[in-house]
């Protein structure tokens, strides 16, 4: 199936209390496709509040199945849909590819979503217990200092991993067991034909993952009664990756602050506002972060967010920091300033990257001293990573890192923010008052 005539349709979805899984269907052409959530743990399947939050998990993952024909009309089918949650699929559809738009040829922009339209005349009824966040859980230091920040402001803070059945990653269990919070976990089952995408001639590419993370997490939060989904998205996931004919395409786009803000409009208009959901780390840049992260050595040991670590194939799956991708890259130069050296080594097993000259171009393609468009990663902007070596470079442990020398020397023309201003609040946010870190209340 390579063209893009046709349409798309979400043929519905099904509440399985026995087995405790949500199945959404949708249809491409003549292909079914089938995804199954479980949730092991159970929960109150009878609350009106769980089937909303399926409904909304519903629209959110159907992303994965379109893609694999792109055709030009989204047909709801029965599924009937407010104006603001369409306007918000719609943004989340062009957005939310526009990188896999952008690398597979495609113009999205025509893009009709037609089904029934809803009128909702009030919010679905749901008022859970204060205290009883879901954090969502990946095992990075994003997730880590959100992790160390919530639980002083809660009595029952709990973390979400979502994985496969009967697969886990230690590059999550690790550092979760260092947490010694109760663990909620789902099961999400793609369906086979998507996995076998280049096979069957389906298109193939990059889905906002992380908004079908946070539909998963409110079906979790209202089984589980949760008050509020705690994001880890920081401020630069806001950052443009490339911009083309002036329009932003973002490959963290569903970590975004304007996915955040639209999804909280419509959890608010659907289920009142509870459970919650915001980021805790939206005003904070990556330094920030690394700096509170650096405050809990405890992890250094157990925390890996190596793309390698979270291979499908178990076969293929690394059991330590590779030290030689973006991600490896980044994470090195973004603790850099606040980690010392020798940890570092031994995080990487004595492949730190800051230690290879022969990684120098790909600091300075994260850096932005190079004609290479930002790596499709989840990683901070360019200035992030020039403050950041400059500030590494300034450490006595550093001073004759070659790596830093040179992306410090060939950084000197731009005027980046002080390190000052980087290690304060940046942007506006949604954290509540009670969830808020001493930084937001100062």
């Amino acid at each position: 199936m390579t063209g893009r005539s046709g349409v798309f349709t979400y043929v519905g979805f099904d509440l399985d209390p026995d087995r405790n899984r949500v199945v959404c269907h949708y249809r491409l052409g003549g292909h079914e496709f089938r995804e199954d959530v479980a949730f092991p743990g159970g929960g109150e399947w009878a609350q009106p509040a769980v089937a909303e939050a399926a409904r909304l998990l519903f629209l959110l993952a159907g992303v994965s199945y379109y893609k694999a024909g792109a055709p030009p009309v989204i047909d709801l089918g029965d599924t009937a849909v407010t104006a603001n949650e369409r306007a918000f699929l719609q943004d989340y559809y062009l957005d939310g590819l526009g990188e896999f738009a952008y690398r597979n040829g495609l113009d999205l922009s025509g893009l009709r979503i037609i089904g029934p339209e809803l009128v909702r005349t009030a919010s679905t009824h749901y008022a859970p217990e204060p205290g009883r966040p879901l954090i969502p859980f990946g095992g990075g230091i994003d997730s880590i200092v959100t992790v160390e920040l919530v639980r002083t402001r809660a009595h029952d803070a709990a973390l979400l991993v979502v994985n496969r059945p009967a697969d886990r990653f230690d590059a999550i269990e690790e550092p979760a067991k260092v947490t010694e919070l109760a663990v909620v976990r789902a099961e999400r089952v793609i369906d086979e034909h998507v996995l076998r995408s280049r096979e069957l001639g389906f298109l193939n590419g990059h889905v906002p993952v992380t908004g079908i993370i946070s539909g998963i997490a409110l079906v979790a939060a209202t089984l589980e009664g949760r008050d509020v989904v705690v994001m880890s998205n920081e401020w630069s996931a806001s950052s443009a990756t490339v911009v083309l004919d002036g329009r932003a395409i973002n490959h963290q786009y569903s970590k975004s602050e304007q996915f955040e803000t639209a999804l909280r409009g419509v959890v608010a208009e659907a289920l009142g506002g509870a459970p919650d959901y915001f980021s805790l780390l939206r005003p904070f840049s990556e330094l920030w972060i690394a700096r509170r992260f650096a405050e809990h050595p405890e992890y250094l040991d157990h925390f890996r967010s190596c793309n390698r670590a979270f291979h499908i194939d178990k076969t293929l799956r690394w059991a330590h920091w590779c030290g030689r991708c973006d991600k490896c890259c980044f994470v090195d130069l973004v603790l850099a300033p606040f980690v010392p050296e020798p940890a570092l080594r031994q995080v990487f097993r004595g492949m730190e990257p800051l230690a290879a000259p022969s990684l120098l171009d790909t600091f300075r393609k994260l850096s932005a001293l190079t004609s290479d468009a930002k790596p499709w990663e989840c990683v901070g902007d360019e200035v992030e990573c020039r403050v950041a070596a400059r500030m590494a470079a300034e450490r006595p442990d550093r001073h004759d890192n070659a790596v830093l020398a040179a992306l410090v020397a060939e950084s000197a023309g731009h005027l980046d923010a002080q390190a000052e201003d980087l290690l304060n609040p940046l942007s506006a946010h949604n954290v509540p008052d009670r969830y808020a870190p001493d930084a937001l209340l100062a």
